[in-house]
């Protein structure tokens, strides 16, 4: 059980890192347009990147696929952009509906994308370990727990701004959308394939 604790407050400081804050982004951009309304829909989205995520993770620790770290990389900040980006969905609904189906999938693929990310550094901690499911197991119960943390609070922020101050969720949703792009324009500045 201390083995799993240990995971698992690997998972939650992995994703709570604010000097990793690329995970915290994309959490933040999966969860601006919805409310406390459809909490559902965010947290079956969160749970859809968890288990891409540590599936990556598990590819990688059992040695099934090897991954340029380098263009994995600038392609986190791609999925932070593109969610955002695809906020304007919400924004402008009557012109564009994509469905929950290719959110799912698209969310699906981007946590394999981020999964791979921290695939190096976490194979490194599983060199020694003969139990290689527990810790996995572990660690997506703290990225879980984490990702449902931050997207309360982003719940919350929209509850705020919508409901309380009354601005429209059309503009708070299109106001954190502009915000996280202009976030990830100097990561994905930053991480570009030379």
């Amino acid at each position: 059980m201390e083995e799993f604790m240990f995971y698992v407050k690997m998972g939650l400081d992995h994703v709570l890192d604010f000097s990793a804050y690329d995970h915290i982004l994309f959490l933040s951009a999966l969860a601006v347009p919805f409310t406390f309304k459809n909490w559902k829909h965010v947290v079956i989205l969160a749970t859809i990147f968890t288990v891409a995520h540590c599936t990556s993770l598990a590819l990688s620790v059992y040695e099934v696929v090897t991954v340029d770290v380098g263009l994995i990389e600038f392609l986190i900040p791609v999925t932070i952009f593109i969610t955002a980006l695809f906020n304007f969905t919400y924004v402008f609904k009557e012109g564009v509906n994509f469905g929950e189906l290719l959110h799912y999938i698209a969310t699906g693929f981007f946590g394999l994308i981020h999964g791979f990310g921290f695939s190096n550094y976490f194979k490194m901690l599983m060199a020694e370990e003969e139990d290689k499911i527990t810790p996995l197991l572990g660690f997506a119960t703290g990225i879980e727990l984490s990702q449902v943390t931050i997207i309360l609070m982003v719940l919350a922020l929209a509850f705020l701004s919508v409901d309380l101050l009354k601005l429209k969720r059309t503009l708070f949703i299109a106001i954190a959308s502009i915000l996280i792009i202009a976030i990830t324009i100097p990561l994905l500045i930053a991480t570009f394939p030379q």
